[in-house]
Order: C-alpha cells, then structure tokens, then sequence
C-alpha cells in the first residue's frame, strides 16, 4: 500500500473515533442518553463543558474534511501520480488532523486555522498532483 493509501486510512479511522470524546462528555455531563432524547440530544438538559462542544466540532469538522482528503488522494492512486509529494503531504494532512483534534479539546484559539489551513493546503497539493 502507498503511503498516501496508509494516511488516507490513519485519517479515516482517526475521524472514525473521534465521536467518542464528545459522546463520553455529553454523557457524563446529562447521563445516559435515552431513545426520547435522539430527538433534541444537544439541547437536552444541562448546558455542556466547553470542550464537549469542541470536540463535536473537531469531528464534524474532521468528516466534513474527509472527503476531499480521500477524494484526491483516491485520485492520485487510480492515476498513478503517487510520489514523494503526494506522500509527504498526506503525512502532513494526518497529523494536522491529529493536531486539529488536540488543539480543538483545549481551546486553543487562532492556533486551529492555522492547523486546518495547513491541513487544506495539503490536500490542494495532492490534488495538483493528478492535474499537472
């Protein structure tokens, strides 16, 4: 498997469990969550942590830039493109979504766009791979 191919999948099961901190929060924040509650579970009962809220952010944000990520590195392997590029800048997008996902639990502001910008650049530049 090409690197690119192993970051992709690092990447989606990084994504894959990041629910679980926002889901062990509201847990122990409002107790366990009852089929009633699947209707409004985020506005039931008491207000949330701060880092309960960030870390549902941190994986909605994660999903939603997942597909772009897996999208052109996808298309990089089908046309052959891999290369130490591709490959460098599918490590980079990894941990910038490893280090996306800590900075978010803390709180850390500014740092976040900084770490998402990188994150999308990478994934711009995996993507000019297949078009250049």
């Amino acid at each position: 498997m090409t690197p690119d191919l192993t970051y992709l999948v690092l990447t989606a099961l990084l994504t894959a469990v990041l629910w679980i901190p926002y889901i062990t929060g509201l847990t122990v924040a409002r107790g366990v969550i009852t089929p009633g509650d699947y209707k409004d579970v985020a506005t039931r009962g008491r207000e949330l942590p701060d880092w309960v809220t960030r870390m549902n952010r941190a994986h909605i944000n994660a999903v939603e830039s997942l597909g772009p990520f897996a999208a052109v590195v996808l298309a990089v392997h089908v046309a052959g493109a891999a290369n130490e590029t591709t490959a460098t800048a599918a490590l980079v997008y990894f941990w910038a979504r490893v280090a996306h996902a800590i900075v978010m639990y803390f709180g850390w502001p500014y740092i976040r766009t900084v770490i998402f910008a990188i994150g999308f650049i990478a994934t711009v530049v995996i993507g000019l791979q297949v078009l250049i």
